[in-house]
């Protein structure tokens, strides 16, 4: 039986290969072992690890490594941290394959341990194109996986470019999207009214027009987040409608959006909205769905927002070149023109579907192919 060894660092991580842990934990020939690691961990970023639990699986290793101050500093000494605590956990573990996710500084360490220790390394999400030192994260990492599972054909196009075995590179689709095809085929379901009471603020009746806020830092824009989630709290505060507002990742300027938030919540100026760490996937799905806009620079508008038809207003430069479906509008930092934008949305309402990033078979096919591999070679060389 093949040991697939899964780390999950983050929410945005779980999310986007829940469908292959499913996968993989039904198939007869794989052994599924789950690493939880960094603000998967932590209670302030919605202790993913309980949500990763409550869906059965069960946490066969726990790795802290998330060092306080969410700077670009802490943000290399939290890799580096990852870096020490991993061989161990994969020494124990003895994985026959490593399975990573995206773009993320937890991936960063996953990968690097896993390389150095010889263990194959497969990723996904790879060959994209954004912004921040996410694309320089994804490429690298590209660099020391073995099997590649990217979302899309210009993706994979790109890994190719990159001197990857075409062999090497399966265009599956993004697992994510396997739970936003699934979420979607209930459409009759409720929401869970009890999630989304959670947290802070004023409670929104979702029956009616709302939009929903999710803005994240730009590392390579350190030091700019509280005037940048501003603008968009100003925007939508002029739309008038009820807001979701959810709290940012754990990245190097995540702690200046927080303060943002925060500063704009006790100065007064929060009616009407609601403020959230976390959400199951279902619920934030099923939200998608209703809401009348989704603002802010969550890779979830361009990727889920596509497949769902929800109208996104893109702010920023963190999702820069990344494909994208009709339902985005891009704008800079701005309120006004971040206002103009959402009207626009609200306006035009729902988009048709846009398959960019899958159809929703991902979980199965990565699971497939991992099982049916008979050997994957770690020596690595530049495919001419």
């Amino acid at each position: 039986m093949k040991k697939v060894c899964v780390v999950v660092g983050s929410r945005a991580n779980y999310s986007s290969i829940k469908s292959v842990m499913r996968a993989a934990k039904a198939h007869p020939g794989i052994q599924l072992q789950v690493v939880a690691a960094a603000s998967a961990l932590l209670d302030r970023y919605g202790s993913v690890v309980k949500l990763i639990e409550k869906d059965g699986f069960e946490i066969d290793a726990r790795v802290h490594m998330l060092v306080e101050g969410e700077t670009p500093h802490t943000m290399a000494k939290s890799t580096g941290l990852g870096l020490m605590e991993l061989p161990t956990i994969f020494d124990y573990l003895t994985p026959d394959v490593v399975l990573t996710v995206g773009d993320r500084f937890e991936t960063v360490a996953t990968a690097v341990a896993a390389a150095f220790m010889n263990i194959p390394l497969a990723h996904t999400m790879g060959g994209e194109v954004s912004g921040t030192i996410d694309e320089s994260i994804r490429h690298a990492i590209t660099k020391f996986a073995h099997i590649h599972f990217p979302s899309s054909k210009g993706a994979a196009e790109r890994i190719i470019k990159l001197g990857e075995d075409p062999e090497s590179v399966h265009v599956v689709g993004c697992p994510r999207m396997d739970l936003v095809a699934e979420i979607l085929r209930r459409a009759n379901d409720g929401l869970d009214n009890g999630e989304l009471k959670r947290g802070v603020g004023d409670q929104i009746d979702f029956d009616k027009p709302f939009v929903m806020l999710s803005q994240h830092a730009v590392t390579t824009e350190f030091g700019q987040g509280i005037e940048q989630i501003t603008a968009s709290l100003q925007a939508l505060r002029r739309i008038g409608l009820p807001v979701m507002v959810f709290w940012p990742n754990a990245d190097a300027g995540s702690e200046d959006i927080a303060r943002g938030i925060r500063i704009w919540r006790e100065s007064g100026n929060a009616d009407g909205m609601h403020f959230t760490k976390n959400l199951p996937t279902e619920t934030y799905i099923r939200l998608m769905a209703r809401t009348a806009c989704l603002v802010g620079n969550s890779s979830s508008g361009i990727r889920d927002g596509a497949f769902i038809g929800t109208p996104v207003v893109n702010v920023g430069s963190r999702q820069s070149g990344r494909e994208r479906g009709a339902n985005v509008i891009d704008v800079s930092y701005d309120a006004d023109a971040i206002t103009a934008a959402v009207e626009r949305q609200i306006g035009h309402g729902r988009y048709d579907m846009d398959p960019i990033y899958g159809d929703g078979t991902a979980g199965e096919a990565i699971t497939r192919t991992l099982a049916e591999t008979d050997e994957i070679v770690v020596q690595k060389r530049i495919a001419y």
